[in-house]
């Protein structure tokens, strides 16, 4: 995994600690009533919330000085423990699904990864419980930015509940007709099952190492013209391609999507088991071997089922999203002076040039 991804994961983990901790204490009536299941228009109309920003922040910020043994109110399992907290089994796996899938697809192929992570989170607690010890939250700036993202979050929560498509949705009907609209979106492209012994002469090489991959080449064409020459074999021993040379050069299932022209070209020409002619490329040459191919096909709707009908919903929800919050500006239309809102964003230098 890249170390631009790690860093990314590790910032959610900060993330996570630090809202976990800080928004815990808020009360769960401010997220607003149920909403009715009915879904009679584009979008699911609310009841009135009742909110109490003022109040409800003014009971958060009250509540904060015990803020830092929220992560050890989860339950479950003790995972790790720091200090007088305990990191429990149900926020780690909170924080765990808060990530995206790649990001838990690294985390389960690294262990050492998530235990980065938890030391990650560990610390962040720490450093959270020092702050709040020194009422840092209490600081304007600090309190400021604390209300900005707990209204932050009520609002994008609250707004995901109004917009949800109701149970059930899609139906089978709309997934069938779905899939049959977009059918050429299912298609799989032909594939080819191929191996490859790869000699390495990277442009810019200097003479003498031109000079050695030329005798390389030459010495495995010599190999591959002899009776019942072993691919494999050759490739295992000669290909400069390290992962592929240790499986006989093979590289796998390819779409013809990702064949570069010029191998895609030798590769549809070959019969199964044949031997493309060299292929000089800027990293150096290329021998191909056609193993076997698939044809083209379109996946079938019982494969594509699942996502397709998350799509849909997802789709659903956004349109029920913008149905909701354009209903509400119709009915609360916003002023706003368009003059003084443009000189927030003027220019640095305008503002000297006007005073001089």
């Amino acid at each position: 995994m890249s170390g631009t991804a790690i860093r990314t994961m590790l910032r959610a983990a900060a993330a996570f600690i630090t809202a976990s901790a800080l928004f815990a204490a808020a009360p769960a009536e401010a997220l607003g009533q149920t909403l009715s299941p009915e879904r009679p228009q584009a979008y699911r109309k609310p009841q009135d919330p009742g909110l109490n920003t003022a109040a409800a922040a003014a009971q958060g910020r009250a509540q904060a000085p015990s803020a830092q043994r929220s992560v050890s109110a989860a339950g479950g399992q003790i995972i790790a423990k720091v200090g007088d907290t305990d990191l429990r089994e149900d926020s780690v796996r909170a924080f765990i699904a808060s990530l995206s899938g790649r990001e838990q697809e690294a985390l389960a192929r690294d262990p050492a990864l998530l235990s980065q992570m938890v030391r990650s989170i560990l610390a962040n607690q720490l450093v959270l419980k020092e702050a709040l010890a020194k009422r840092w939250d209490e600081r304007p700036e600090v309190a400021e930015q604390i209300q900005r993202a707990r209204d932050l979050t009520i609002v994008e929560s609250y707004l995901r509940q109004v917009s949800e498509p109701p149970a059930g949705f899609p139906g089978e009907a709309e997934i069938q007709s779905v899939y049959d609209a977009n059918k050429t979106a299912f298609l799989v492209p032909r594939q080819f099952l191929v191996a490859q012994i790869y000699i390495a002469l990277p442009s810019g090489a200097d003479k003498a190492a031109a000079e050695k991959a030329a005798r390389k080449f030459a010495e495995v064409q010599l190999k591959l013209r002899q009776p019942n020459a072993d691919f494999a074999a050759i490739a295992r021993a000669d290909s400069d391609a390290k992962e592929t040379a240790e499986r006989g050069g093979e590289i796998g299932w390819l779409p013809e999507t990702q064949l570069r022209p010029e191998i895609k070209a030798q590769v549809l020409g070959l019969a199964k088991g044949a031997v493309s002619d060299p292929v000089k490329l800027d990293d150096g040459w290329h021998i191909v071997k056609l193993i076997d191919t698939k044809p083209a096909y379109t996946r079938p709707l019982s494969e594509v089922r699942d996502a397709l009908a998350k799509r849909i919903r997802d789709e659903q929800a956004g349109a029920n999203r913008r149905a909701y919050l354009t209903e509400l500006l119709k009915k609360n239309p916003p002023a706003i002076n368009e003059l003084e809102l443009a000189k927030l964003v003027s220019a640095p230098g305008q503002d000297a040039a006007k005073k001089e």
